[in-house]
């Protein structure tokens, strides 16, 4: 069992009337030759790894190596706990937005990630993940779930489009992981597979042209606040599909459009430091304290 596009998966789906994950999961076991206890023991190895990243800076803050970020997973965590903001995002948003940014101060101090789909955009399937499970009280078993169709939607960006930031912006990466952890949202609470795709289309739809570019060319800033608006995005588009409120532009449409708009992106907007963010005087004036 296999696809190629996001045409093919929506047909296996139907004609087996099977879920995105359940595809996914069929499609590891036939072309991995592997059986499914051995890719799920794989995920899980990966899950523990966002589980370790999401949860470890809000218990122990650490400065990330070029210093622009560190703590700021805890300072959500902390003022939500306390009251002393009010929760304007809702619990599993909240939550969501704190592991986000919490897997980029991780990945600012070269500990270790799970790139879902690129370290820049790290923080967002598992904040979504974690963030939504903990709050519904739900298990493993559906942060894999989750898993498996976030990967499907992955590998489809991955093969027919971008997922880098270099080649295609940030839109390829923030944007990319938003629409798998929006998919991944839409079948965890019982949408179809048509859903799926669409949250997906519409997350990558709304984060369209988004510009790369780090400040003193390190992963920290803006990376670390877009993971938190990628993981807002995928909730959004989430509850739009499941309303049945749908995106015009097919996934397959919008992920070629995101690969055109990302390589028509001037090289100061893809990871080069030299504009947006990275140009600005005090970008650029941050470069100096960086360690």
């Amino acid at each position: 069992m296999d696809f190629k596009n996001a045409k093919e998966l929506l047909a296996l789906c139907q004609e087996h009337n099977m879920k995105i994950s359940e595809v996914m999961l069929a499609r590891e076991t036939a072309l991995g030759e592997a059986d499914e206890a051995a890719v799920l023991a794989r995920l899980s190895g990966s899950l523990e790894i966002m589980k370790n990243a999401a949860h470890g800076p809000i218990a122990n803050p650490v400065r990330s190596l070029g210093g622009l970020i560190g703590g700021e997973g805890k300072k959500i965590t902390d003022a939500a706990a306390g009251g002393q903001v009010p929760i304007l995002c809702g619990e599993p948003l909240t939550k969501a937005i704190a592991y986000a940014m919490a897997v980029l101060e991780v990945n600012g101090t070269m500990g270790l990630i799970v790139a879902a789909p690129t370290a820049g955009s790290a923080g967002v399937m598992p904040g979504v993940l974690i963030g939504t499970c903990e709050h519904y009280g739900f298990g493993d078993d559906k942060m894999l779930q989750g898993l498996l169709n976030g990967s499907a939607l992955g590998y489809l960006l991955m093969r027919n489009a971008s997922v880098s930031g270099a080649e295609a912006g940030c839109q390829a990466e923030v944007g990319a992981a938003s629409a798998m952890a929006a998919s991944a949202l839409v079948e965890l609470f019982g949408g179809t597979p048509e859903q799926c795709l669409s949250a997906a289309s519409m997350a990558m739809s709304n984060l369209l042209g988004l510009a790369c570019d780090p400040i003193a060319g390190l992963v920290e800033a803006p990376c670390q606040s877009r993971n938190a608006i990628g993981a807002a995005n995928a909730f959004t588009c989430a509850q739009l599909a499941l309303a049945d409120v749908l995106h015009h532009i097919p996934f397959d449409e919008m992920a070629e459009a995101m690969y055109q708009v990302g390589c028509s992106l001037p090289v100061e907007l893809r990871e080069t430091a030299l504009g947006g963010n990275a140009g600005t005087p005090t970008g650029c004036s941050l470069c100096g304290g960086c360690k």
